[in-house]
């Protein structure tokens, strides 16, 4: 008899457990990138909830970005959905070079991601004016590309370790193992201006807002130079037509440094003293960003 109780009483348990999990999405649509989609779906939404589209980085995927990161932590906390892409393709990169993915509705990596989201609109509902993405190191080079091509769809971003829009353009390959080494190296240098001539390629005749965006590189990056940063800053400081108007120390952690532009809104960047590949994910910051929390 006691046995039977015990039964019982683990079945209730197992009864009131989450049953919330990463699942695969066999079919989600238009999938020119031939990616895969994995989606996390909390037990309890918030009412219209936000969408977070979180990407792995290069030899990375999205069952391991999901148990790394913390997102889906947070998504359980605040009801809102997180859609994990997966890239199959160059070392497991996501296709920042090539002319279609670098481009509204060109096709490739970048929309077959942009219709994930439509699909999870459909099926899920959800707020489509809070559409975010983040993403780490070739994750934070497509969070860059889908806020400068698809505008019309992202509401925000936050991209840690990466490159700026369109320095692997025309490279043969998108991972540091197929493409020309010079971007990661921090050795393309340009002018503010014709890095964001760059971003106004990316969706012809957009004359809406930009999404809002923050960048986040480690000093002791020795996969994804740091110099990077700096060219990340004149790119979208130049698209947002903003300037440099502080500096905060220690800001969200010790060693990290905030550098706002304008009135802090629109963009921001951090530096992280000591900090190799790749910045930890900052859930916290990025939710605040994303206006979740």
């Amino acid at each position: 008899m006691a046995s039977y109780y015990t039964l019982c009483y683990v079945l209730c348990l197992l009864g009131t457990a989450s049953a919330a999990i990463l699942r695969l999405v066999p079919s989600f649509g238009d999938n020119p990138g031939r990616d895969r989609m994995y989606i996390y779906v909390p037990d309890k939404l918030s009412d219209n909830p936000a969408i977070v589209v979180a990407l792995h980085g290069c030899l990375g995927s999205a069952p391991s970005y999901y148990r790394s990161n913390g997102i889906s932590a947070a998504a359980d906390k605040h009801g809102f959905i997180t859609i994990y892409p997966g890239s199959t393709r160059d070392s497991n990169c996501w296709d920042v070079n090539t002319v279609p993915s670098l481009t509204h509705n060109g096709g490739s990596d970048s929309l077959s991601i942009v219709n994930m989201v439509k699909y999870t609109l459909d099926k899920y509902g959800g707020d489509p004016s809070r559409i975010f993405v983040t993403g780490s190191s070739s994750g934070a080079m497509m969070t860059q590309t889908l806020v400068a091509a698809y505008p019309d769809i992202f509401s925000a971003g936050a991209a840690f370790s990466g490159l700026p829009y369109g320095c692997l353009k025309g490279s043969p390959g998108s991972s540091p193992f197929s493409s020309d080494p010079a971007c990661a190296a921090g050795e393309v240098i340009k002018a503010g201006q014709e890095w964001a001539a760059l971003v106004d390629q990316a969706y012809p005749g957009w004359d809406g807002q930009y999404p809002k965006l923050q960048v986040w590189h480690g000093t002791a990056d020795t996969v994804i130079s740091h110099h990077n940063l700096e060219e990340e800053q004149k790119q979208w400081s130049s698209v947002f037509g903003v300037s440099l108007s502080k500096n905060i120390s220690d800001t969200p952690l010790s060693g990290y440094t905030q550098y706002v532009y304008g009135d802090g809104t629109q963009f921001v960047a951090y530096s992280a003293k000591g900090v190799g590949h790749v910045v930890p994910t900052q859930v916290d910051s990025i939710l605040k960003w994303f206006g979740i929390i």
